[in-house]
């Protein structure tokens, strides 16, 4: 017999979502384990390299669409929602300022993972003192778990067609995480998918990485290109990211489900160190040291000292012509590894180009007033 016969999971499902609250969680679910309808899906995009080389998509094949497998003899996944979006993101304002940096607002704070697990664990905790006995371990993008589709199955939101999880009452600008349990709870129905006939995240997308709805290129998407890339930027896209150095957030601010967001109340989550607006002069100009000093506890660092100035030296290149630009890429340049003096001197062709364009406008409004002068002068029938 079973231990845990005698439980009322209906009672214990209505204090697993209390407790999830008291954690700080905004919202909880909970889904069975079959993801056999997002298999097909899966293989696909990792057969078409849409993967990159994010090897690890590909090395776990389907275990991720299996989460028993990480957890033999789990039943449930109990999801849950973690708002991130800062009280003073200033979206419009840095991504108008090709001077200044644009990181992605889910990394202005803290590193979310280990806060979320701590919390996810205490979760666990709290279900085990309630349970006669229970296997259960948490998740935050710390295992090959599909968690937007479990978090469909839980009723957290849908699947929009950027691939991001949608919120009627919250939007995108949440991260998931995940607890799986082995006991038989009652699970919770998925919503309806509200996106309708809206195109806009696909649309809006600067290098076209979503190729059809429901499906993203991750090697032309400029979260991938910026963070999981581990080499050189395919020139190409260098242009397009702009002053983007780390993610891009074009596909959720373009979303209209996201203007009823809701604000992150968690202070490890608000901008630090000027993350939401600072220039890239600035940012360019920190030592390896200085790096690892500003970024702790930031999932900035994860990319190291390496990629970080190969992004700002693409973003500087894609800023209006500057002389202080340009001596700092020349200076960096003396330093730089092989890799990050690629794409400096890729960004001093820019300021090059742009230099000269700026030289060429006098002389146009010359030519231009000497040819209105001409004319002028003209006979009428000449």
């Amino acid at each position: 017999m079973n231990n845990n016969d005698s439980i009322n999971y209906q009672e214990l499902l209505e204090k697993i979502k209390l407790w999830a609250t008291e954690f700080g969680f905004a919202d909880v679910g909970i889904s069975d384990v079959d993801l056999k309808d997002h298999e097909a899906a899966l293989q696909s995009w990792i057969d078409n390299g849409y993967h990159g080389e994010m090897d690890y998509m590909a090395r776990h094949e389907m275990m991720r669409a299996r989460p028993d497998e990480l957890l033999p003899g789990t039943l449930r996944v109990i999801s849950v929602r973690l708002d991130y979006l800062p009280t003073d993101a200033c979206f419009a304002k840095v991504l108008k300022q090709p001077k200044h940096a644009f990181i992605s607002r889910y990394a202005l704070g803290r590193d979310y993972h280990k806060l979320m697990r701590n919390r996810l664990q205490k979760l666990g905790q709290k279900i085990e003192q309630y349970c006669h006995s229970l296997n259960y371990r948490p998740f935050v993008d710390s295992a090959p778990v599909l968690e937007r589709p479990l978090a469909e199955k839980a009723g957290l939101g849908w699947v929009g067609k950027h691939t991001l999880l949608l919120n009627k009452g919250a939007g995108s600008w949440f991260f998931l995480g995940e607890l799986l349990v082995d006991i038989p709870l009652p699970m919770d129905k998925p919503l309806k998918n509200e996106c309708g006939s809206c195109v806009a995240c696909i649309t809006i997308c600067p290098t076209k990485a979503i190729v059809e709805p429901y499906v993203v290129d991750a090697r032309r998407c400029i979260s991938y290109l910026t963070i999981e890339l581990r080499d050189a930027i395919p020139e190409e896209f260098r242009s397009l990211i702009g002053n983007r150095i780390y993610g891009c957030d074009d596909c959720q601010l373009i979303c209209p489900w996201n203007r009823y967001a809701e604000l992150s109340v968690e202070q490890d989550f608000q901008a630090r160190n000027r993350f939401n607006d600072i220039t890239l002069l600035e940012l360019f100009s920190w030592t390896e040291p200085q790096f690892l000093e500003f970024t702790q506890g930031s999932p900035i660092r994860r990319i190291g000292f390496d990629c970080w100035q190969r992004n700002i030296a693409v973003a500087l290149g894609n800023a209006p012509y500057d002389k202080d630009i340009v001596a700092a890429l020349t200076e960096k340049a003396t330093s730089a590894s092989s890799m990050v003096k690629e794409h400096i001197d890729w960004a001093l062709t820019q300021m090059d180009d742009r230099r000269r364009q700026l030289d060429s406008i006098p002389n146009e409004r010359l030519t231009q007033r000497l040819i209105r002068t001409i004319e002028k002068g003209l006979p009428r029938d000449a």
